[in-house]
């Protein structure tokens, strides 16, 4: 046993030297100890660590049993143990059975760490320290607060992943619009596919060309309109898109031979001409898109957005923060010493492929060291506010600014209550996790800042629940998390939920850059429809809402980037609705100033009069309402054959001979 020195007992300061295994683990209370170095031999089963697969090779061993229901923290962020990197396990059970609860590498300052969780009276827990990234001796403090209940709990379900080592990907992949889970390993990747009942069909599928595994990030969208959605992977050294076969049942992986160090990845339509695009974080030079030209050809493109030189473009997230119809772009940057390389961006839309550096003037030119920032509305007021999370307190700490309607941000953080939140973290991303209508942050330190609905939170640690992709996960309407191989299923309160999954016809196939709105009692909520945010995740492409206590949306409201505005009334609670663009419940026709089809119904002819008599109508779509391509034909002197229809409703897309995009429904006899 090793010799154990009691240190300056009157001021309550303990050293201490953990024992080597988990049978010897030395038993502690609140208070603050040293680890003169980390030697011992007892290796635990698993790491608590969130994205760090690999445990270290040495370790030492505290036991804690409170006397009575706490909270606690466990935190090396002290000044004696500057310049430590330090990484903290905290297990609960018995020796030879223990399961992980929460842990943390890097949250305090420096590369120190900071781990939360609730601790029950009558259970032992242990606090293990390992040297993978340092084996000199901290100091490390315990402290305990008074329990108080969570907003929500979770259950963990255990998901069979072994052997791929991402697993950052929740997203629809075969159509049915329900979230399914998405890993990726060498030369493979597993599809779970969820039912309709919350349970898993896995299936594993061939990847071969795969020369950039999404090390730093994933995304996804439906790059073809196939009605299957496609992915690219973030590499260190560049980019790998994976594409669906025409039904779903295998990919076709292209690595793209540019030197890109990936972070953030997005599918985004770039151009606005209804066909996804590719943007891509490039941490060291400019950032790159890839264009898409509609046939499948994806080109590269370097430049234009976050040009900096020296890089630190690190988390990319598209958002309408000025509310006129288009995707802008926000640059989460990450550099040391307060360069200008570590200023963050806002890049306004200004239409046709072009954008305006507008950061200084919004307010949002901040060097705050941040991986990446989370945007919503989180006053309900129409326009998206956001958190700016810190990744070190270099250069400050988290900030929320709130969007004043006139494209300018205030820093309101210190009125909010988010300085409770003292942890570090890259993953910061915005949801409604208790369905109560108002958007909760999911930030550092494996906490959630839960909306009070008057613009200050309250903070909830997860223990163990680590920021990972979003969605719902068994199809209940309460989002759900997932993170390495376990899913953590959000317990369902009373309140109520809509569900709404898009359909682009002319704008892209997802949707993506879509604002959808919903009126009831909390007012006006609004959500953007996005590929990839936070750092390294993708989170569902199905738009999610809390009710609270309401039974029904008054109005729903889906603004396409075609310029399509769909509404829908009276919405009734806790239903999942697939919506097609321009199949509106409206009694308006978002087109009739422009053009005209009659007769409408018909059964054989049907022609198009346009209010511009100069407009030449060159090509003619009609869609069913799933979505799907019934009829495509050119149009002879605005007469159209629709003899070969089946009888029901169409949307009808008609295409000018100068590329103008218009739409109709058309009911077929």
């Amino acid at each position: 046993m090793k010799k154990i020195t009691l240190l300056l007992f009157l001021l309550g300061y303990v050293n201490l030297h953990a024992q080597n295994t988990c049978g010897t683990a030395l038993a502690i209370g609140a208070g603050q100890y040293t680890v003169p170095f980390i030697d011992g031999t007892g290796v635990p089963s698993q790491t608590c660590v969130p994205g760090s697969p690999s445990l270290g090779t040495a370790f030492e061993w505290y036991s804690y049993t409170p006397t009575g229901n706490f909270s606690v923290t466990v935190s090396t962020d002290l000044p004696a143990s500057n310049g430590r990197d330090t990484r903290i396990h905290v297990y609960k059970g018995s020796c030879g059975a223990i399961t992980c609860v929460t842990g943390d590498d890097d949250s305090g300052n420096g590369s120190t760490s900071v781990a939360s969780f609730s601790a029950f009276q009558g259970n032992t827990y242990y606090i293990v320290f390992d040297n993978k990234w340092d084996a000199i001796g901290f100091d490390f403090s315990l402290t305990e607060q008074p329990y108080i209940a969570p907003l929500i709990s979770f259950t963990v379900q255990p998901q069979s992943l072994a052997g791929f080592s991402y697993k950052n990907c929740v997203v629809d992949m075969n159509g049915d619009y329900l979230d399914d889970i998405v890993a990726v390993g060498n030369n493979q990747m597993r599809i779970l596919y969820q039912s309709a009942n919350g349970t898993y069909t896995g299936t594993t599928f061939p990847l071969s060309g795969v020369s950039h595994l999404p090390s730093w990030s994933i995304a996804a969208g439906d790059l073809d309109k196939n009605g299957y959605n496609d992915l690219i992977f973030g590499g260190g050294n560049g980019a790998t898109f994976v594409k669906s076969n025409a039904d779903g049942s295998a990919y076709i992986a292209q690595s793209f031979s540019q030197y890109i160090f990936c972070q953030r990845t997005n599918f985004i339509d770039f151009n606005n001409d209804g066909h996804l695009d590719i943007f891509v974080c490039h941490d060291v030079n400019p950032n790159v898109i890839f264009i898409n030209d509609g046939n499948n050809n994806l080109t590269y493109r370097q430049g234009g957005l976050g040009d900096h030189l020296q890089g630190g473009n690190y988390g990319s997230i598209w958002v309408d923060y000025d509310n006129d119809g288009d995707s802008d772009l926000f640059i989460a940057k990450c550099r040391g010493g307060n360069i200008s390389a570590s200023i963050n961006e806002l890049h306004r839309n200004d239409g046709n492929g072009v954008f305006t550096n507008v950061s200084a003037q919004a307010g949002l030119a901040d060097p705050i060291q941040t991986w990446s920032s989370a945007w919503g509305d989180f006053d309900n007021d129409g326009d998206m506010d956001v958190f700016v999370g810190a990744s070190s307190n270099t250069n400050g700490m988290h900030k929320l600014m709130r969007n004043n309607g006139d494209g300018t941000f205030t820093d309101i953080t210190s009125t909010t209550g988010i300085p409770a939140l003292t942890s570090l973290g890259q993953e910061n991303v915005a949801h409604d996790f208790n369905n109560d209508g108002y958007i909760d942050i999911f930030g550092p330190g494996n906490t959630i800042l839960f909306n009070n609905g008057n613009m200050t939170f309250t903070k909830q640690a997860l223990g163990g629940i680590s920021n990972g992709p979003i969605g719902d996960l068994n199809n209940d309407g309460f989002l759900d998390i997932h993170n390495g191989d376990n899913i953590y299923l959000n317990t369902p309160n009373a309140n109520k939920w809509l569900k709404l999954s898009l359909k682009g016809i002319q704008s892209n196939a997802n949707g993506i850059g879509a604002r959808v709105e919903i009126y009831g009692p909390w007012g006006k909520q609004i959500r953007d429809v996005r590929s990839g945010d936070g750092f390294r995740n993708m989170s569902s492409l199905n738009v999610h809402f809390g009710l609270g206590n309401a039974v029904k949306a008054d109005l729903v409201v889906i603004k396409w980037p075609s310029g399509i505005v769909d509404t829908y009334t009276n919405v009734n609670q806790n239903q999942h609705l697939v919506v097609v663009e321009g199949n509106t419940l409206s009694t308006t026709d978002h087109n009739k100033e422009q053009f005209a089809i009659y007769p409408n119904p018909s059964r054989d002819f049907i022609k198009i009069q346009f209010s511009d008599p100069s407009v030449i109508a060159s090509k003619a779509i009609f869609y069913d309402v799933t979505g799907r391509i019934s009829l495509s034909t050119t149009i002879d002197a605005d007469v159209i054959d629709v003899r070969s229809l089946s009888q029901g409703t169409y949307i009808l897309n008609i295409e000018s001979s100068t590329g103008e995009k218009l739409s109709t429904k058309f009911i077929k006899n």
